[in-house]
């Protein structure tokens, strides 16, 4: 078998075979098969698509190309979370901790920055001394020990899709449904867990641009789920501006960390319980939704989960002293205001030019191999429906460089659009399949 020939056949549109497809995921684990070769695979696989069959052998082939994790020890259910990826997307980092102040555990494996959206582990390392590569036997240990555990993909566990996920980044290979569901159900299931919630993101500044895409990419998820044994649950979200206000590694920190306090945006903090509350309702923890959105919240204003995130970053070998004193987190050299050139309603903040303007920065990747800045990104002062007068701040610009903050301003005052009148909120959820 060569794979040549392979990269042909889906060139052609026409479905691999089980062997075809196990060839494939055996020489990109083992390195056989130059990034060249793989690339145009990606590409045609991008154009041509796959059917559901194809699609479920290619993921079940990822997560057996490595180790699958045996959670059993744990409990009786471990929950994971993963989101497709959007703009100021640090849900992670507030409902890891939030589900394990619950009493649920949770297991969580996370990538790096994939295009424009930032990468959950890349923002951990804004915070000193944070470890995010573990052992399975730490990883293992520490859920047990705390319920909860953050780290990176591991050599061990779908290697196969680590290899893919850093090649689609640089590729422009990244909005294909069928790679983004194998990439995201292979490392579920890699990773051990029974209760898995997805966040899928739709709009300007997600993969999936339409609400249709998202329920495509929605529906062949959970198919795949149940094709391979595996319950997912998944929930569709706006991403038409960007979550929250901070986009940027260590800003985001920063601001789960005032949402763990309970005084973060509101919109990032509904979308934390919502989709902690899908977790709880599917374990038979609350009736429905509502419930399990109050039963979340009290762990908000009482503290403990963020006290289980201080716990979690401790046990990981990062500083905690930096989570109660955040000006020991990474800072830029400027901080840049952009004030308004109009009166009016902000009409849209366009998450896609905001992403654009922070990897301009230096906060995300060009190449796989480069190195990003933890302290550089943009602070929204103002979004969607907002009022705002000639000369109020907008946005406020942290960099490092003149001239990066130069281009990164451009870009976010056309990410702003403006209304003479109130306009319509886009809803933050817009479907949810248990």
């Amino acid at each position: 078998m060569r794979m040549v020939d392979i990269i042909a056949k889906k060139r052609s549109g026409n479905a691999h075979t089980l062997e075809e497809l196990n060839f494939l995921i055996d020489g990109i684990t083992k390195g056989i098969i130059p990034d060249y070769q793989i690339s145009a695979w990606l590409m045609a696989v991008c154009f041509n698509g796959m059917n559901i069959e194809e699609n479920s052998m290619l993921t079940n082939a990822m997560s057996n190309s490595g180790s699958i994790l045996d959670l059993s020890e744990i409990g009786e259910f471990v929950v994971d979370k993963h989101s497709t990826g959007g703009v100021g997307d640090k849900t992670t980092l507030i409902l890891i901790p939030l589900l394990a102040a619950a009493g649920l555990p949770v297991a969580k494996l996370s990538g790096r920055g994939l295009g424009h959206t930032g990468g959950t582990i890349d923002k951990l390392e804004s915070i000193p001394g944070f470890k995010t590569s573990l052992e399975l036997d730490e990883f293992l240990s520490q859920v047990n020990n705390i319920g909860a555990a953050i780290a990176s993909q591991t050599n061990h566990l779908a290697p196969a899709d680590g290899k893919l996920y850093a090649l689609r980044d640089v590729t422009a290979t990244i909005e294909s449904i069928p790679l983004i569901a194998a990439s995201v159900v292979s490392k579920k299931i890699a990773a051990g867990a029974n209760v898995i919630v997805l966040d899928v993101k739709c709009g300007r500044g997600a993969f999936m641009k339409t609400l249709l895409e998202a329920q495509e990419l929605s529906n062949t998820m959970v198919e795949i789920g149940k094709r391979l044994n595996k319950s997912i649950s998944v929930v569709i979200t706006s991403m038409e501006q960007p979550l929250g206000n901070a986009v940027g590694n260590s800003l985001e920190v920063i601001e789960s960390i005032q949402t763990l306090k309970n005084q973060g945006p509101e919109d990032l903090k509904e979308l934390c319980l919502i989709l902690g509350a899908v977790a709880l309702v599917k374990l038979n923890k609350a009736e429905n939704i509502n419930e399990a959105k109050r039963i979340l919240s009290r762990y908000l204003e009482d503290g403990s989960a963020y006290n289980k995130f201080k716990e979690i970053i401790k046990a990981q070998g990062g500083d905690d002293n930096a989570i109660d004193n955040i000006e020991n987190l990474p800072a830029s050299k400027y901080i840049i205001e952009i004030k308004s050139e109009y009166d009016g309603y902000i009409e849209n903040v366009d998450a896609l030019n905001i992403a654009k303007a922070c990897k301009i920065l230096g906060a995300g990747r060009v190449k796989k191999e480069d190195n990003i800045d933890h302290a550089v990104g943009i602070v929204l002062n103002k979004k969607i429906c907002d009022e705002v007068q000639k000369g109020e701040i907008l946005a406020f610009v942290h960099a490092n460089s003149q001239d990066s903050a130069t281009e990164a301003i451009n870009l976010v005052k056309k990410a702003y659009n403006f209304s003479e009148t109130v306009p319509k909120m886009s809803e933050l959820v817009y479907e949810i399949i248990l």
